[in-house]
């Protein structure tokens, strides 16, 4: 199970850190950073296998790819920014973190322009005139 495996990395990283941090508080930094990464990479591949079924049902359905591309577009925003403010938060820089967070808001949302619009025209559409 890649949970186990996972958990695994984040306590072994955890222990470390605890242990480092009163020595070298940035040696304990960069372990954390560093398994932070090795989990984001660990789990790559079962991001792709989302992506590809995520393609799969799109086609079927007759969806336009323009419309998925930006969905996932917009998904990879909002884990790239949590997953960066994790990090500052982690280093103690809260103020910055919070900048980041708005930072992955607000190009969430003019991303979903297009889709909010093609909504909005659709639902016009349908009202009588």
């Amino acid at each position: 199970m890649e949970i186990i495996q996972v958990v695994g990395i984040g306590l072994i990283a955890t222990l470390l850190t605890l242990v480092l941090k009163e020595h070298v508080p940035v040696f304990a930094f960069f372990i954390s950073l560093f398994a932070g990464v090795v989990i984001f990479l660990f789990l790559i591949g079962k991001i792709a296998d989302v992506i590809d079924v995520m393609r799969n049902l799109a086609e079927q359905s007759g969806i336009n790819m323009v419309f998925l591309k930006t969905i996932l577009q917009i998904i990879g925003i909002a884990y790239i920014a949590e997953f960066a403010s994790q990090i500052v938060k982690d280093a103690g820089e809260d103020a910055l973190a919070s900048k980041i967070e708005l930072a992955g808001k607000i190009l969430i949302m003019f991303m979903a322009i297009p889709i909010i619009r093609v909504i909005i025209e659709t639902v016009i559409q349908l009202l009588p005139t």
